[in-house]
């Protein structure tokens, strides 16, 4: 693994914990504006700036992205945000409650994201793909960093703890109660030596803007007639975390509509799929099971992979869709159907229990964690995970030390 150190682009200390915000891509527009009032310096109003417009407006609309680009600007003509005098890299850690992940703040190369150094386990969609160049190009900047898992490694754990004794650029406790706690790395010898004994990083969240930064880049190389390979727009902004270290929620279904068919006449249907029985929790207690809540029940429906399947043909979320979403409920393909909803693990069970008895879905399924193992695995061979597989938690914030190039 290439890394390489940068001049961070940063709040002031004592605002960090008000221009950090979380990803673009995990709220709504209405949620967005919810979390930015009375906040004027929140990155939000840079990553989602179609919150300032009104209902209605095209959020892929050249008026949107030159919002963020003005909102960008004044930031740092303010002084709100500084640029660092000398590249460094930066520690970061966060802490949910009994959960702690420290991760490495870094510059990685476009190249060997499309070499395939930097793997992948989804596929990307154009339109988002698309509204992220835009966004980036415009702000010729990653406010936010793409989330990258590698396998454990004992020296670089060494250097990452041996770069937290001191005090920290950063330190605060977000509004949802997650900690989150930057130290910047001046010496980095150590950590860049250390990744180049790394064969490979995956990426655990933030395919698009990964997929982004390459594009941008290509367009930057061709427009560029003098063109080396080093210059800043060839490397984006990654966390880079210890596998060992993640945390993966499930990513669980709500379907509207049970095609025609009574609750009765669908649970009749499931039990010739798998073993179908009474659950007392909502939860999964392990693969090869899944959760189904309908008419206030939960019950439980066993799913078995055939012998010789292949890694994604194994998960729990390939089984469900198989067996149960494409041929008994008709979603087909469930990048576009209209019917069905993904919601992440954070949201918890009860989340699903009220969709279902308020009538906004007939059934739910709640679906046990994909683990880094199975990852992986399917990165490792190639594949692509179903979408809305993995729900990692904590969220990595925007904003506390981008890349400008």
């Amino acid at each position: 693994m290439r890394i390489r150190t940068y001049r961070a682009l940063r709040p002031q200390p004592e605002l960090a914990s008000q221009i950090a915000s979380v990803p673009y891509d995990v709220v709504t527009t209405a949620e967005s504006r919810a979390l930015v009032e009375g906040n004027p310096l929140s990155m939000l109003r840079v990553a989602r700036s179609d919150l300032e417009f009104a209902d209605g407006t095209d959020p892929y609309s050249a008026p949107v992205y030159q919002r963020a680009r003005d909102n960008f600007t004044k930031l740092i003509a303010a002084g709100h945000l500084v640029r660092e005098a000398t590249p460094s890299l930066y520690i970061y850690r966060q802490q949910m409650g009994e959960h702690v992940q420290t991760g490495l703040a870094a510059l990685c190369h476009v190249d060997d994201y499309d070499s395939g150094l930097i793997k992948k386990h989804e596929k990307t969609r154009k339109d988002k793909e698309d509204d992220r160049v835009r966004h980036t190009g415009t702000l010729s900047a990653n406010p936010g960093p793409v989330f990258l898992t590698y396998r454990d490694r004992a020296p670089i754990d060494a250097a990452i703890t041996a770069a937290t004794r001191g005090a920290p650029l950063f330190d605060f406790v977000a509004t949802d109660g997650i900690r989150h706690t930057v130290w910047r790395v001046d010496a980095a010898d150590p950590l860049v030596a250390g990744f180049r004994d790394v064969p490979c990083a995956y990426i655990a969240d933030g395919h698009h803007r990964a997929a982004s930064a390459a594009r941008v880049a290509r367009e930057r190389r061709t427009a560029n007639a003098t063109h080396t390979g080093d210059e800043d727009y060839n490397w984006f902004l990654t966390v880079l975390f210890p596998a060992t270290q993640l945390h993966i929620l499930p990513y669980n279904r709500l379907v509207a509509g049970l095609q025609g068919r009574t609750p009765r006449q669908f649970l009749i249907e499931l039990g010739s799929v798998g073993m179908l029985t009474s659950a007392s929790s909502a939860t999964p207690a392990a693969p090869g099971q899944v959760q189904v809540f309908l008419e206030g029940r939960w019950h439980t429906l066993k799913l078995v992979a055939p012998a010789g399947a292949d890694p994604v043909s194994r998960l729990d979320v390939s089984l469900l869709q198989d067996r149960v979403l494409a041929p008994l409920l008709g979603i087909d393909d469930p990048r576009t159907s209209k019917r069905i909803d993904f919601v992440g693990g954070i949201r918890g069970t009860k989340f699903l229990e009220d969709a279902v008895n308020s009538g906004r879905a007939d059934v739910a399924f709640s679906l046990h964690a994909v683990t880094v193992d199975q990852l992986m695995a399917i990165a490792d061979a190639g594949q692509i995970m179903p979408p809305k597989s993995t729900w990692f938690e904590p969220k990595l914030r925007d904003g506390l030390f981008m890349h400008q190039f």
